[in-house]
């Protein structure tokens, strides 16, 4: 951007903020293969106030959830995927300030810049207002994401609920491996196996990320058992 007022029109605009202090929202912005000031030290910050008021809005939204599904579904918010996905939606990208190299290498889109911009700037928002002033503005970002969170008892992954599985039956934890990882760094695809040798099964899974990738193929592994063991799979319609 080269207007004066950068970033304070995108703040207000985007983000729903009043900022006092455009210094910090510039420093927010501004990655660290950039010249001047840079967001490591606010993004360092922000991921404490995230995870704050990230915390505080699921206490208050799951008052019977227990402390391992508060975990869990804060987990679901403030891990790499989905900040970098609300940072997509703000336009994170096309604000911030890179060096030539990132920029060149399509950085605006990588997840762990744009995630680590969504957390600078909730550091910024934090010394500029306070945390009366974050909490609101994260409490934004994320209700959707909120309200669309399932319940306590469906929390679990598939890698989890796999692992649980074969324990309780005594049989060895699965095998996961990378088969393939294709395309840029920034929007890359992951192609893993997970193979169960005692039940002779091996199936494959796909996604932008290794754990994506390793989710889907537990589940499809999961799929696979339970069809086995449901008395009701070999039965006519």
């Amino acid at each position: 951007m080269t207007s004066a007022d950068w970033p304070g029109r995108w703040v207000r605009e985007r983000v729903g903020y009043e900022p006092r202090d455009l210094s910090l929202f510039r420093a927010a912005l501004t990655h660290r293969s950039a010249s001047g000031p840079n967001n490591e030290r606010l993004e360092f910050l922000g991921d404490a106030v995230l995870n704050l008021a990230i915390a505080q809005r699921l206490y208050e939204t799951f008052p019977q959830a227990s402390e391992g599904d508060l975990s869990r579904l804060r987990a679901r918010l403030v891990s790499r995927e989905p900040l970098a996905e609300v940072a997509r939606a703000l336009g994170l990208g096309e604000s911030l300030q890179l060096g030539s190299g990132e920029l060149s290498s399509g950085g605006f889109r990588r997840q762990s810049i744009l995630a680590d911009g969504l957390e600078a700037l909730c550091g910024a928002i934090f010394l500029d207002g306070g945390l009366a002033a974050a909490q609101p503005v994260i409490a934004r970002l994320f209700a959707g994401r909120i309200a669309a969170l399932p319940e306590a008892g469906t929390l679990k992954d598939a890698k989890t609920r796999l692992q649980e599985y074969l324990q309780s039956r005594s049989l060895t934890l699965p095998r996961y491996a990378i088969l393939s990882a294709q395309g840029e760094p920034h929007a890359q695809t992951f192609e893993v196996s997970c193979e169960v040798p005692e039940l002779g099964r091996r199936v494959q899974g796909r996604g932008s990320s290794r754990r994506r990738a390793e989710q889907e193929a537990a589940e499809r592994m999961l799929a696979e058992i339970e069809i086995e063991t449901d008395p009701r799979a070999d039965r006519p319609a």
